[in-house]
């Protein structure tokens, strides 16, 4: 999979929702649920899509209702379309 330049980057992060914002070679997200069930559904939710498209966020939930997702294709050492389009994908959940 072939990196992103910067300016492929910084073209398609504003697609993404508010909640994006880049760090280094990943894009990363900061979500707020109504409580812990629903960060806990969420992250199912997030982990159904992501098995489908074959690449894997990493997530943490913290604060008992705040989840970070953070993206990066780890095997191409940084920010591929993947990244983008699983990203585009949770913010439609």
């Amino acid at each position: 999979m072939e990196l992103l330049s910067e300016s492929e980057i910084d073209a398609r992060l504003p697609a993404l929702s508010s909640a994006w914002r880049r760090e280094g070679d990943a894009i990363v997200a900061e979500l707020e649920c109504e409580d812990f069930a629903t960060a806990v559904e969420l992250v199912n939710k997030i982990a159904e899509l992501a098995e489908r498209a074959d690449h894997h966020p990493d997530i943490l939930i913290h604060r008992y209702r705040r989840l970070q997702i953070t993206l990066t294709t780890h095997s191409a050492g940084g920010l591929t379309r993947r990244d983008f389009e699983v990203a585009r994908a949770i913010d439609a959940l």
